[in-house]
């Protein structure tokens, strides 16, 4: 970065006070900011953006026929991607504000990405037009902070302190956040939309049932003549225990290692008059002592164990199963996985630590810890429509969540939710239920014949 873009220049006005540094602005070229990046956006794009791009001195440029408009307030939003030329600095820049996304968040990402090009030879020959306009707004100096959302994890990879501090950083943010973004329902997963249309706490209600009976909850009692006995590993706010309760009779452990989610889910549960039934914990699934249980739901939880745990993951749950006990599985996953870490918006801002793996490593991981695996279902299509669902339910109340989160937080979570929506769209990510059956010794599994069992 050339040094001459630092100057010391006058004074502060407070006696004895040390001179300012402060960044001198380049000689610009005549004409509107516009003018002077068009070359860089049309370099970057191969031709015209393909959405509409407002800059900070009211010049415009791009395609008006695109499906929202882009907002560059201030040349920071350029020093950002300068220091940061890849999607962490496109998400400092939207998370602290510097650029808004105006219309519809998913679609706008969507034609922006579709835009740009897939071939490195190509992008690698913009630089010297992006360079060339960002000298020419001003956009170069020192780098900006990081906004505060930021956040970085410390210590071993999947420790028990350190997945409980990054499970912290994503779910304790308010559980009054959470109510206003995900409704009623107070489920953080996939739904399933038996009908078009259906209310989201109708889907959620949907999943849960279809959960609690590819577990077999509806068919006869535990082995002993008692209730059914559920782990819930990953509770949240105890929707899916509640569920198996109240609808299956099933006594419920559920787990999760965020207090906030256990002081709401067990508030829930005793609202519902079903402390009899559902025992909320805080504890690590890997701490879970008292076995065996009937069932095991694990619903949005695998994706922070990592993939080299999966093995000693699903061996402790398979442990906690009597003979003919069933788990299901309900992660996302992506083609040939996908580890969040580094440089990565979600790793930095969402799910540190994060891993996605791909559903045949999640289907060798069962086997290797002794399961049979006896089911596999893709909901990614629904997972599009749950996401859609929320990110209304976050922008119909923008005020009212600016106020209890602030606005860089809700910028975090509108961000990840429309880009999303665009994975679950196109295949990029899936989110699959994989049901597994430990078996009676000699191969007994105590499965239905047929799906038709569970509908």
């Amino acid at each position: 970065m050339a040094t001459d873009l630092f100057e010391t220049t006058g004074t502060d006005e407070r006696p004895g006070a040390p001179p300012v540094t402060r960044v001198s602005e380049p000689e610009r070229p005549d004409g509107t900011v516009a003018d002077q990046l068009r070359e860089m956006f049309e370099a970057l794009f191969g031709g015209t953006p393909p959405v509409h791009i407002d800059l900070w001195d009211g010049s415009s440029l791009g395609s008006t026929d695109g499906p929202g408009r882009v907002i560059l307030h201030s040349p920071d939003a350029l020093r950002r991607l300068v220091w940061s030329p890849d999607e962490l600095g496109v998400a400092r820049a939207f998370v602290s504000g510097d650029i808004d996304l105006v219309g519809p968040v998913a679609e706008t990402l969507r034609a922006l990405q579709d835009g740009l090009p897939t071939d490195a030879r190509i992008a690698a020959a913009a630089l010297p037009k992006v360079l060339a306009g960002g000298r020419a707004v001003g956009a170069f100096g020192r780098p900006l902070a990081a906004p505060p959302e930021e956040y970085v994890p410390h210590g071993i990879r999947h420790s028990l302190r350190r997945d409980k501090s990054t499970v912290s950083h994503h779910y304790d943010v308010g559980n009054d956040f959470y109510a206003l973004v995900l409704g009623p329902a107070m489920t953080y997963s996939c739904a399933r939309f038996e009908r078009p249309d259906m209310s989201l706490e109708e889907a959620q209600a949907a999943k849960h049932d279809l959960v609690c009976r590819k577990l077999g909850l509806h068919e006869a009692d535990s082995t002993d003549g008692g209730k059914p006995r559920l782990l819930d590993v990953g509770c949240g706010w105890g929707s899916m225990a509640m569920h198996a309760a109240a609808r299956y009779g099933a006594e419920v452990v559920a787990v999760t290692i965020s207090a906030e989610q256990a002081a709401l889910a067990r508030r829930r549960v005793d609202d519902a008059g079903l402390s009899d039934l559902v025992e909320i914990r805080v504890q690590d699934y890997r701490e879970v002592p008292d076995g065996p249980f009937d069932a095991i739901s694990s619903i949005g939880m695998a994706e922070h164990v990592g993939k080299r745990n999966m093995v000693r993951y699903f061996e402790q749950l398979h442990g906690l199963l009597r003979p003919g006990g069933r788990l299901m599985n309900h992660a996302i996953a992506s083609i040939g996985g996908s580890k969040m870490n580094g440089r990565h918006f979600m790793h930095r801002y969402v799910f540190p630590d994060g891993e996605l793996l791909d559903l045949g490593d999640t289907v060798l991981a069962m086997e290797a810890a002794g399961f049979e695996v006896r089911d596999v279902e893709n909901l990614r299509e629904h997972y599009a429509t749950t996401l859609r669902h929320w990110v209304a339910n976050l922008e119909r109340r923008w005020d009212e969540a600016v106020e209890l989160v602030g606005e860089g937080r809700c910028r975090v979570w509108q961000l990840y939710m429309s880009a999303s929506v665009n994975g679950f769209d196109d295949a990029g990510i899936q989110l699959y239920q994989t049901l597994g059956v430990r078996n009676h010794p000699g191969g007994r599994s105590d499965m239905p014949r047929t799906r038709n069992d569970w509908g």
